[in-house]
């Protein structure tokens, strides 16, 4: 066996925690990883990490005479071939796989202190994660409207945020695209696209694990087993595992809450039928059986049913939770229930491509199935005044056809059609029994058909000047059946206010959207880009527990307009800098709002569209490597946006002191989004009696940002810093990686989002305290 292939395959896996000190030894020349500047992805990666592992053996003699610090290029797959990120003339960061553990992203969640400009909220601190990226985002807790943002894993298109939670493991690499998409992707995006890039099998055995301890008793293990299983097959096998790690408190008892315990695992194979044709095939699945983290309370609450004040909490450890018998009669949760969830996923991909002549045809089929059994209690306390129970069941198919060219010709072009059906039953629980004396229930079916025809050309109109020409064009069915809202107090009595056929809507769309852009070589290192999109989200239902026919009425697809210019530059070898500027011109917004509701008394949120809006902003990325071992990358990310023509809704916070619907013009009013992201990292590697120890610090900052239109002013999420830090030492045969690391190293207080579900209730989701922990990772 060939081990310098083998070290250097190796270390291109996501599981190998440590790498990132595996890289600075293998690939001295590698960049930072945080904003396209990681070394090159595969299959450009193996060939690199091969020579630079004959480069930086750990002795004094070829350490004197290694090549001084040097940028690789990061090679990315997201306009659908292989290219550098440095010759692409749009926004986009990429994180290697192996430098997501040092980088503390340990879920989708945590890409958001890893890039610029983008935001990940989770619903009412659940499992659904919410998107935001560049401002452009969908807050919903429901799962029956699509995202702004579109999710891919290898190709295969997500309908659903939720559908990516257990899937950041055995990573090659995230690409995340800010601006419009759709000339090139099967789903049509108007926020961005994140691409997720699996770890392939590869043609030398491989094998590896990682433990992880950390604080509370988070234990998590990582590992894969990859390698040849015949001439023309070749297989791989990853898993996942997580168990403990309670940080929360119940203020009354002291039971702890955030335990996890989830699984999840990944099957793959690659079969060469023929030199030109090729089939892959993968499968996932796994489980999630973790605690949901709880709320705290940032106002005192007062209990409508005891007259009790529970003071608010200086501690955002505590929370609070309770299961009434009658919750429990329906939902079938035990009395002694904890906030948590209990999500069964699994999923079946085949891949097939043939190069005939000049193109290739590629053919991607994929099935998921996700149920959703999810239990919040949104009052953060022992009362009854809005806990929730999900029970969703997805099922969603997906069939992509695309063909492309293969000669690097003056004309270079993609093309494709992409069908999906979606499916989803969706039913959830509402305990209002101590503040408005009922259970609701509300339930729906709901089915989406989508079509999307795209394509894009580039055209090399001289040597140094490439032209770009896309579209797509999509037409979206969407039917919400049985919808049913409710109280089950004793038997299930519907909510008085619905229009005759107003429980059963039906939406069609038919959307435009399209890309022109240039492309021009200042010097050999340096590129010059200017595109305008247009990207399109189709519009939805809100599917809320409402009698309100006027709640439920659809909204409209909105569209939006970038216009973006920028640079990409390697100033020297050891020095990059990227600079782009947007400005975003958005028709019919889709915002959550909210109507007062007569049957509940209450807010009731409701998504209407803004006429008109906009979104500036700017990103910057540097990344040098001063010296040899040194890296230093840092990004700034700074956005603003508001209303701009008159946009007369729903006035929450007047309507709620009123008891009925009050209206407001917002224009003028900024939109709800922190305008500022900073962050980089800092790291040193360097050999130690034939040992490699790798120090290392990240660190990122959000500004605050208030929610005006949908909650008041009363609930801004203050801004905050986070740092992270680790230590890796990697034994000289380079099998063994220690690293000890810490996570909000500073042990920073923050907030995540903050809202009320009833007015009173004020609640917000805490941000993780420090924690410390111990890696080991082992590869063969």
């Amino acid at each position: 066996m060939k081990h310098k292939l083998l070290r250097a395959s190796i270390g291109a896996s996501a599981l190998i925690a440590a790498a990132p000190a595996l890289r600075a030894q293998e690939q001295p020349a590698a960049g930072a990883p945080v904003a396209a500047s990681s070394s090159a992805a595969q299959p450009a990666a193996s060939k690199a990490a091969a020579s630079g592992a004959t480069a930086a053996r750990p002795n004094a003699a070829s350490d004197a005479a290694a090549p001084e610090a040097r940028l690789k290029d990061v090679v990315v797959t997201a306009e659908r071939r292989t290219q550098s990120a440095q010759h692409l003339g749009a926004s986009i960061s990429v994180l290697q796989g192996r430098d997501l553990k040092a980088l503390n992203v340990n879920t989708v969640n945590d890409l958001q202190h890893a890039t610029p400009s983008l935001e990940v909220e989770p619903a009412f601190g659940g499992g659904q994660p919410q998107f935001r990226i560049r401002g452009v985002g969908f807050t919903d807790y429901t799962a029956n409207n699509s995202a702004t943002v579109g999710v891919n894993v290898d190709d295969v298109a997500y309908a659903l945020p939720i559908q990516t939670q257990g899937q950041l493991f055995d990573i090659s690499r995230v690409e995340v695209l800010r601006g419009p998409q759709g000339t090139l992707y099967g789903r049509n995006t108007t926020g961005g696209t994140i691409n997720f890039i699996t770890n392939k099998p590869t043609k030398d055995f491989e094998a590896g694990i990682t433990t992880e301890y950390g604080s509370h008793n988070l234990f998590t293990n990582e590992g894969y087993v990859s390698g040849p299983l015949s001439d023309t097959v070749r297989g791989r096998v990853a898993f996942t595992t997580q168990d403990f790690g309670a940080w929360q408190t119940n203020r009354d008892t002291g039971q702890s809450l955030g335990n996890h315990n989830s699984a999840a695992g990944r099957g793959q194979l690659d079969w060469d039928v023929t030199p030109d044709f090729k089939l892959h095939l993968g499968a996932h699945g796994g489980f999630d059986k973790s605690d949901d983290e709880g709320l705290y309370l940032f106002t005192p609450y007062k209990s409508t049913l005891t007259g009790v004040v529970i003071p608010a909490d200086t501690d955002i450890t505590k929370t609070g939770w309770g299961v009434s018998p009658a919750f429990s009669r329906v939902t079938g949760l035990p009395l002694d229930a904890k906030p948590g969830r209990n999500n069964v996923n699994a999923g079946a991909d085949i891949t097939a491509s043939w190069n005939v002549g000049p193109v290739e045809l590629k053919s991607i089929t994929a099935f998921n199935y996700l149920h959703r059994r999810e239990y919040q209690d949104w009052d953060a306390t022992s009362y009854h005044d809005s806990d929730e129970y999900f029970d969703d069941t997805i099922n969603e198919f997906t069939q992509e056809v695309r063909v492309s060219s293969r000669t690097n010709s003056r004309l270079r072009w993609v093309a494709g059609l992409f069908y999906s059906h979606d499916d989803l039953n969706e039913k959830f629980y509402s305990d209002f029994s101590d503040r408005l004396g009922f259970v609701a229930l509300t339930s729906y079916r709901q089915s989406v058909d989508t079509l999307g025809a795209y394509g894009q050309a580039t055209y090399d109109i001289t040597s140094r000047l490439r032209g770009i020409v896309g579209v797509r064009q999509e037409h979206e069915r969407r039917e919400l059946q049985d919808f049913e809202s409710g109280t089950l107090s004793p038997a299930f009595t519907p909510f008085a206010g619905f229009a005759a056929g107003a429980a059963n809507q039906t939406l069609t769309s038919n959307g435009t959207s399209g890309k022109v852009g240039l492309e021009f070589d200042l010097a050999p290192t340096t590129l010059l880009y200017a595109t305008i999109s247009r990207g399109y989200k189709s519009g939805g239902f809100t599917a809320h527990n409402t009698g309100s026919s006027d709640a439920l009425a659809p909204f409209q697809p909105e569209t939006l307009t970038a216009y973006e210019a920028g640079f990409k530059t390697d100033l020297t070898r050891s020095l990059r800098w990227n600079l782009s500027a947007f400005h975003y011109d958005y028709r019919d917004q889709q915002v959550l709002s909210a109507t007062f509701d007569p049957n509940s008394q209450s807010l009731i949120g409701t998504f209407v569209n803004a006429p008109r809006s906009r979104i500036d902003g700017l990103e910057t990325e540097v990344n040098w490597q001063p010296i040899r071992g040194l890296e230093i990358s840092q990004y700034v990310g700074y956005k603003e946006g508001k209303y701009t023509s008159p946009f007369v809704t729903y006035d929450t916070v007047a309507s709620a002191a009123a008891g009925h619907n009050v209206f407001t013009d917002y224009n003028g009013t900024s939109l709800s989004f922190p305008r500022l992201s900073y962050g980089g990292q800092v790291a040193y590697g360097f050999f130690v009696g034939g040992y490699r120890l790798r120090a290392e610090t990240n660190y990122s900052y959000r500004n605050a940002y208030s929610q005006e239109l949908l909650l008041g002013p009363n609930y801004t999420v203050d801004g905050y810093w986070l740092f992270n830090a680790s230590v890796t030492l990697s034994t000289p045969d380079r099998h063994w990686d220690v690293s000890l690391w810490a996570r909000n190293l500073f042990n920073r207080q923050y907030d995540l989002t903050k809202n009320f579900f009833l007015p009173g209730t004020n609640v917000a989701a805490a941000g993780e305290p420090r924690t410390l922990g111990v890696r080991v990772t082992y590869t063969y």
